[in-house]
C-alpha cells in the first residue's frame, strides 16, 4: 500500500510538472490587482493597434503554409508510391533531408544569399549594369512561406507516402483492369485514400508553424510567437504575454484535435491491405514528358530545402574562413552537446518510467501522466517560457528569499525543464513503440518465473527495448540541439548554444560567421533522417 501510494504521489509530481506552464498561462485571465490592470491596458492597446495584425498575419501564414506543403508533399508521395522512374529509389531518402533543416537556418541561407548586398543581385548588377534592387526583398510574409513549406513538407510526404504505399498501389491495379484510366485513378483512388494522413502531416506542420520564432523574428513577420515576445521583452509586461499565449495555445490545441482525429481515420484507413510491393501492384514506368515531370516534382523540393540552403551558407566559409571563430564556436558546441544529453537522459529515462509503469498498471493517475507527456510536443516554446516564468516571477516576488529566479534563469534547472516538457513527447512515443512489439506473454512467463518488476524491466524488456530508447534519446537530443525559443531566453549568462549564436549573429547581419553554427546543426539533425530513411527502406523491402 504504502509503494502505490508513493507511486501515485510520484505521477501526480510529474503531471504537475508537465501541466504548470499550460496552466500558469491560463491562470493569467484569472489574477486581479495593479499589475492585471496593466496588462489588461496592454492588451486593448493591441486590439485596437497590432492584435489584429497578430490574429490575421498568423493565419494567412498558416493557409499558406498549408496549401503549399499538401500540394508538395502529397505530389511528391504520389510520384515515388505510385510510379516507377529513373532515380525513384534516390528521391524517396532525399525528399526527407529538409527534416535535417531547422526553418530559420533556411531563412538566413536564402537572405544571405538574395539580399540586396547578397551574390546573384550583386552578379545581375555587374552583368547588366542595373542599379538598385534586381529582386523584392525576401524577408516578407512570401518569403516565410517559402521557407516553411519547403522545411515542413516531409511531414505530408512521409505520411502520405505511407499511406499511398500499403493501398493505393493494389486498388489502383485493380481499377485499371476494371477500365478506369491513369488520372481517374489517381485523382478518384489514391489521392482520397490519403486524405487523413494528409491531413494530420498538416496539422503537424503548422503547429511547427505555429511555434516557430526565429523565422518570424528575423523576417519581421507580425506572427503571435512574435507579440509574445514583445509583450514581455518590450512592453516588460509578463502577464499580458502570458494572456496572448492563451490565445496561440487555443490555435495550437484545435490543430492537435484535429491531428488526433486524422490519426485515427489513419489507423482505420490502413488497417488492412495488400502489400504495394505485390506482382499485381506494380507501379507504373514512366519515360519521356511524365518522367521529366517527376524529376521536377521530386528535385525542387529537395533543392529548395536542402541542396540550395546547404550551398548558401557554404559559400561564405569557402570564401573567407577567417571570420570564424573556431575556440567560441567549440564552446557553443560543447554547450549544446551538454545540455542536449542532460536532457535526453533525462526524458528517455521519464518515457521507459512512464510507458513500463502504464504496461504494468494502467491506473487513472499513470493513464494522465503519459497523456500530458504527450501533449507537451504540440506546445509552442514561446508558451512553455512564458508559463514557467510566470508562477517563478509571482513566488519570487512574495518569497525573494527563495532563490526561485536565480534557478529558473541562472542554471540550467528551468531550461532542462522547459526542454523535458516539449520533448519527452518524443521519447515517450519512440519507447511506447518498442513496447508495443513485445508480447504481454513475456511479462506473464517472467512473472511465473519469479520476476519482480525491476527484475522484468532489466533482463526483459530492456534487451528488447535498446534500439527504441536509443532512437529516442538520439531524437531528443537532435530536437534539443534546434530548439531555439525556450534557450534564448532560459540560457544561463554566458552559455549560449549553437542555434542561439546562429540567430543572432543573422539577427546581427553576420550571416557569413552565422552559416558555421547553423551548418552545425544541419549536420547533427542529418543522423535522425538518415535513420529514418534507412527505416522505410527495410520496411518496403
Amino acid at each position: 500500500m504504502r509503494l502505490l501510494r508513493l507511486r501515485q504521489f510520484l505521477f501526480l509530481l510529474l503531471t504537475a510538472v508537465f501541466m504548470l506552464p499550460v496552466l500558469a498561462v491560463m491562470a493569467s485571465w484569472l489574477s486581479m490587482g495593479e499589475a492585471d490592470g496593466a496588462a489588461r491596458q496592454i492588451l486593448l492597446e493591441m486590439a485596437h493597434t497590432v492584435l489584429p495584425d497578430y490574429l490575421g498575419t498568423t493565419l494567412f501564414l498558416s493557409a499558406l503554409v498549408g496549401v503549399g506543403v499538401v500540394a508538395v508533399g502529397l505530389s511528391c508521395a504520389a510520384a515515388v508510391t505510385l510510379f516507377d522512374f529513373a532515380g525513384r529509389r534516390f528521391f524517396e531518402w532525399a525528399l526527407l533531408l529538409p527534416l535535417a533543416m531547422p526553418a530559420y537556418v533556411v531563412a538566413y541561407a536564402y537572405t544571405d544569399f538574395l539580399q540586396f548586398s547578397g551574390p546573384l543581385q550583386t552578379l545581375v548588377r555587374e552583368l547588366t549594369g542595373w542599379q538598385g534592387r534586381v529582386f523584392p526583398e525576401v524577408r516578407n510574409l512570401g518569403g516565410a512561406a517559402w521557407v516553411f513549406i519547403f522545411s515542413l513538407y516531409p511531414y505530408v510526404y512521409l505520411l502520405a507516402r505511407t499511406a499511398l504505399s500499403e493501398r493505393a498501389a493494389h486498388l489502383m491495379e485493380a481499377a485499371r483492369l476494371l477500365g478506369a484510366p491513369m488520372r481517374r485513378r489517381v485523382f478518384e483512388i489514391a489521392l482520397p485514400l490519403a486524405r487523413p494522413a494528409v491531413a494530420a502531416g498538416t496539422a503537424l506542420a503548422l503547429m511547427e508553424t505555429l511555434a516557430d520564432f526565429g523565422v518570424s523574428s528575423y523576417f519581421g513577420i507580425q506572427t503571435f510567437t512574435a507579440g509574445i515576445y514583445k509583450a514581455w521583452l518590450s512592453m516588460d509586461n509578463r502577464l499580458a504575454a502570458a494572456q496572448l499565449a492563451t490565445m496561440l495555445l487555443a490555435l495550437v490545441a484545435l490543430l492537435l484535435y484535429l491531428e488526433r482525429r486524422s490519426r485515427q481515420k489513419l489507423r482505420f484507413a490502413a488497417s488492412r491491405g495488400a502489400r504495394a510491393g505485390s506482382m499485381d501492384a506494380r507501379p507504373l514506368k514512366l519515360a519521356g514528358r511524365p518522367l521529366a515531370l517527376a524529376w521536377l516534382l521530386c528535385g525542387v523540393p529537395v533543392l529548395a530545402g536542402f541542396v540550395l540552403p546547404v550551398l548558401f551558407m557554404l559559400r561564405p566559409l569557402i570564401a573567407d574562413g577567417s571570420v570564424l571563430s573556431w575556440g567560441l564556436f567549440l564552446g557553443w558546441a560543447l554547450n549544446s552537446v551538454r545540455l542536449g544529453l542532460l536532457s535526453a537522459l533525462l526524458a528517455v529515462a521519464l518515457a521507459l518510467a512512464l510507458a513500463f509503469s502504464v504496461r504494468r498498471r494502467p491506473d487513472a493517475p499513470t493513464r494522465w501522466a503519459v497523456q500530458l507527456a504527450g501533449m507537451g510536443y504540440a506546445v509552442p516554446g514561446a508558451v512553455i517560457v512564458v508559463g514557467l516564468l510566470l508562477p517563478v516571477g509571482w513566488l519570487q516576488a512574495r518569497w525573494p528569499e527563495s532563490g526561485a529566479g536565480y534557478l529558473m534563469t541562472a542554471t540550467v534547472f528551468g531550461l532542462v525543464w522547459a526542454y523535458l516538457v516539449r520533448f519527452c513527447a518524443v521519447a515517450l512515443q519512440s519507447v511506447q513503440s518498442g513496447y508495443a512489439r513485445i508480447p504481454v506473454s513475456f511479462d506473464d512467463s517472467a512473472r511465473m518465473l519469479g520476476s519482480g518488476e525491476w527484475g522484468l524491466l532489466k533482463r526483459v524488456h530492456w534487451p528488447l527495448l535498446r534500439r527504441s530508447t536509443a532512437g529516442a534519446l538520439l531524437l531528443v537530443f537532435v530536437d534539443v540541439m534546434k530548439e531555439l525559443p525556450a534557450t534564448l531566453v532560459l540560457r544561463p549568462f554566458n552559455s549560449d548554444t549553437l542555434a542561439v549564436v546562429a540567430y543572432q549573429l543573422a539577427r546581427d547581419e553576420r550571416l557569413g560567421e552565422a552559416a558555421l553554427p547553423s551548418l552545425a546543426l544541419v549536420l547533427v539533425g542529418l543522423i535522425p533522417v538518415i535513420m529514418l530513411s534507412r527505416t522505410l527502406r527495410s520496411n518496403a523491402a
